[in-house]
C-alpha cells in the first residue's frame, strides 16, 4: 500500500477535537476491572464453600458443646436458686429451732418452779395440820394431873387429834386385825411364833401399824406371822376302827 494513500475514516484515528468537553469518556479498562472482580468473588465464594463442607464437622461439634454449655449454665442456675431457698429455708428452721429451744428452757424453768411451789404449798399444809398436836403435846408436858387415868386421857386426846389430822392429809390407818391371813403386799413379817389359838399363816401380832396415802401404801404393817408346826406321821399311833354301834372291838 502507498504510504501516502489515505486510511479509510473507520481505521483512522479520531482526531483530539472530535469530542467536545461535556460529554463523558468511555472508560476502556472498565471491562478489566469487572472481569478481575467477578473472578475474585466467584474465588471467595469457592474457598468459603470448600471451607464450610470442610469445617463443617467441627461446626456441629461446637454447636453440641454451646448447647450442652448452656445446659449446664441452666442447670446451674437453678442449682443455685435452690441452694439459695434452701439456705433460706434453713435460716427459718434455725430460727425456729432457738425459738423452741428458749420456750423448752422457760417451760422446764416455770415447770421446776412450779413443782417446788406445789411441795412447798404441800408440806405447808402437813406442818400447819401437825403443829396444833405439837402445841397439845407442849400443854399436856406443863399440866399436873391427879391421877394417872387424867393423863392417859389427856395423851389419847392428842392421839385423836393426831390421827384426824392425817386423815385431813389423807393418811389412813391400814385395818389389820389379830388372826387375819398374812398379806405381804400391806404386811411385813418381823418373825414367827406358835399360837394354837390362831390359824396358821395368820396375823399373830401387830408390832408397827401400816399406813395408806389416797389408796396407795405409804408404810407396810410390821407384824409377828403365826406357824404352827407340822405334824410328823412317823410319830402318829393310829386309832383302831370303832364298830358304828360303840361298843368296844372283841379282844383277839
Amino acid at each position: 500500500m502507498n504510504p501516502e494513500t489515505p486510511l479509510p475514516p473507520e481505521d483512522q484515528d479520531p482526531p483530539e477535537h472530535a469530542f467536545s468537553e461535556g460529554e463523558d469518556v468511555l472508560d476502556l479498562d472498565l471491562a478489566a476491572d469487572d472481569s478481575m472482580d467477578l473472578q475474585a468473588l466467584a474465588e471467595e465464594a469457592a474457598t468459603a464453600e470448600e471451607t464450610a463442607v470442610v469445617r463443617r464437622p467441627e461446626t456441629v461439634k461446637m454447636e453440641a458443646a454451646i448447647a450442652r454449655a448452656e445446659m449446664l449454665k441452666a442447670s446451674l442456675d437453678e442449682a443455685e436458686r435452690r441452694c439459695s431457698t434452701f439456705a433460706k429455708q434453713e435460716g427459718e428452721l434455725q430460727d425456729q429451732l432457738r425459738r423452741m429451744a428458749a420456750d423448752f428452757n422457760n417451760y422446764r424453768t416455770r415447770a421446776q418452779r412450779d413443782t417446788q411451789l406445789a411441795v412447798d404449798q404441800a408440806e405447808k399444809k402437813a406442818f400447819l395440820e401437825l403443829l396444833p398436836v405439837l402445841d397439845n403435846f407442849e400443854r399436856g408436858l406443863e399440866a399436873t394431873y391427879p391421877d394417872l387415868d387424867s393423863y392417859h386421857s389427856g395423851v389419847d386426846l392428842v392421839r385423836k387429834q393426831f390421827l384426824d389430822a392425817l386423815r385431813r392429809l389423807g393418811v389412813e390407818p391400814l385395818l389389820i386385825q389379830l388372826g387375819d391371813p398374812f398379806d405381804a403386799n400391806t404386811a411385813e413379817a418381823l418373825t414367827t411364833l406358835e399360837n394354837p389359838t390362831l390359824p396358821d399363816g395368820s396375823v399373830a401380832a401387830v408390832y408397827e401399824k401400816g399406813y395408806g396415802l389416797r389408796g396407795v401404801l405409804l408404810r407396810p404393817a410390821r407384824v409377828v406371822v403365826n406357824r404352827l408346826p407340822t405334824p410328823d406321821p412317823r410319830n402318829t399311833i393310829p386309832l383302831p376302827d370303832l364298830p358304828v354301834d360303840g361298843t368296844e372291838p372283841a379282844a383277839n
